[in-house]
């Protein structure tokens, strides 16, 4: 791999969201290269703390329900909204495989917390950047239903969910562009 394909991976990585994801299946085989690279995350003390579950199929349809129901059981009627229980509902339905995101505590508690949360972001950075050279899908969200994924999923001690991770084939002819502000506005020089 070049550099230049590189840099263009990485600065062409979009939030790709379930609304936008067409019916064409992705593959296990894919899923299951997708899991190998986020593997190769870097990980302090080789603590390896990341977790996923892939939810296919009918397990899909029951996250969806499970996690519109739970919605609707925790909020107030003052704050309820059918239109979002629509849209938890839907983006389960449009997305072809959904990956909860999971982070393992160390139970020696070697590393900070802090560190198997990002070295769990960086695995996941690792899967976007996958999907991203194989022109699929994916969008990570973490909304508050989250922390009753205990609910739903079985954890080991000192597990727990960190967002779900979206994914679905989408029409590549759709412009997806993105902007950031320039790099020199966010670094300091000190020579």
């Amino acid at each position: 791999m070049n550099n230049e394909y590189l840099n263009q991976i990485i600065r062409e990585r979009r939030s790709i969201f379930p609304s936008q994801y067409n019916n064409k299946p992705v593959s296990a085989e894919f899923i299951k290269n997708l899991l190998e690279n986020a593997n190769w995350a870097p990980t302090h003390r080789l603590t390896e703390p990341w977790r996923f579950k892939v939810v296919r199929g009918e397990t899909k349809d029951r996250l969806g329900s499970f996690l519109s129901d739970t919605y609707t059981d925790i909020t107030p009627n003052d704050k309820f909204s059918p239109f979002k229980v629509k849209k938890i509902k839907d983006k389960c339905d449009a997305s072809n495989v959904i990956i909860a995101i999971c982070m393992q505590r160390d139970p020696k508690e070697r590393v900070p917390e802090w560190e198997e949360i990002a070295a769990t972001a960086m695995a996941v950075q690792n899967m976007w950047l996958t999907c991203t050279a194989n022109e699929v899908g994916c969008y990570w969200s973490s909304p508050v239903l989250i922390k009753y994924a205990g609910e739903f999923f079985e954890f080991e001690e000192g597990e727990r969910c960190l967002g779900f991770l979206y994914i679905g084939n989408y029409n590549k002819d759709e412009v997806i562009s993105s902007k950031r502000n320039s790099i020199e506005e966010k670094v300091e020089w000190h020579d």
